[in-house]
């Protein structure tokens, strides 16, 4: 790997790992459809700007409709759910749960039939993840983990997982680039919070510094810039190495948590971490190239 290459790949990995961290100091001022919809409308912003400066136009016609329901399940609603979550879940938690998005997109991929056979190495695979994900979740001990919030990052990573089954099918053959899917995506996903503002998106928001600042870093760098990377990493680099930044994001939200916010590092957490990525590599042994490819989202 080339040093230019590392070097973007590691920065990739901290803007997304550390958008657990800036979710949680939102969470001081900001509800949860709040802050979804003001860092999809940032990013939304950057993306749009870029589209500008690269003369590129936004899609037209019959696609929305798919672009609709990808940014509904890429973006509003796992946003949005890891928002609810991360009001009662530490945010380590949510990172190391997020983990288990590549072990969803097989099973759905399997339940769409998109991939119609699931090998000794993959099935393997899946069964050592879910295995991992029992250890990050340790529901045999006390545990003082939120039951709904746990849920609410099961069912944000499940969301993710089908995103990539489904834009495999619909928008990834198209031959748009990925940076005009998303900037139109993250438009769209916009558009859905604002239907969702009645549910908890109207009270007055406390606008202290620290939960502005993060909101800001999460829309303009996490949610924004990070989809600008991400391009020029798949387009110098390839998809394949692109995909390596779902193995790093568990590990920097785990060290951004114990140091920023004072989180638990467990040993069934990084445990468990460690055995769904160990999974998460059998299952991506010759995966086809919709899965092997970053989708259009961020975390």
């Amino acid at each position: 790997m080339r040093a230019g290459s590392l070097v973007r790949v590691t920065l990739l990995a901290l803007i997304w790992g550390s958008g657990f961290l800036w979710i949680e100091i939102s969470l001081r001022g900001f509800s949860p459809v709040q802050l979804t919809f003001v860092r999809l409308a940032l990013g939304a912003a950057v993306l749009i700007g870029v589209l500008r400066l690269r003369q590129l136009d936004l899609p037209r016609g019959r696609v929305w409709r798919h672009l609709i329901v990808a940014a509904l399940l890429a973006n509003a609603l796992p946003y949005l759910l890891f928002g609810i979550a991360q009001q009662t879940v530490a945010s380590n938690l949510a990172g190391a749960i997020n983990a288990t998005t590549p072990l969803w997109a097989v099973m759905f991929a399997l339940a769409a039939r998109t991939e119609r056979r699931l090998g000794g190495r993959r099935l393997a695979g899946l069964l050592v993840g879910l295995l991992g994900a029992v250890f990050i979740l340790h529901p045999w001990t006390d545990t003082t983990a939120s039951v709904g919030g746990t849920v609410a990052c099961l069912a944000a990573s499940a969301s993710y997982g089908a995103s990539y089954v489904y834009m495999g099918q619909h928008l990834t053959n198209r031959g748009l680039p990925p940076l005009v899917l998303s900037a139109a995506q993250l438009m769209a996903a916009s558009g859905l919070l604002v239907l969702a503002a009645p549910l908890d998106g109207l009270r007055v928001p406390d606008l202290r510094g620290d939960a502005v600042t993060a909101l800001l870093i999460l829309g303009i760098v996490g949610t924004g810039a990070a989809y600008v990377l991400n391009y020029r990493i798949i387009q110098d680099d390839g998809a394949i190495l692109a995909s390596t930044v779902t193995y790093l994001l568990p590990a920097v939200a785990a060290v951004l948590g114990v140091l920023v916010l004072d989180e638990q590092l467990t040993t069934y957490l990084v445990a468990g971490v460690l055995t769904v990525l160990f999974g998460v590599a059998l299952t991506r042994d010759d995966a086809p190239v919709w899965r092997r490819s970053p989708s259009a989202q961020s975390r």
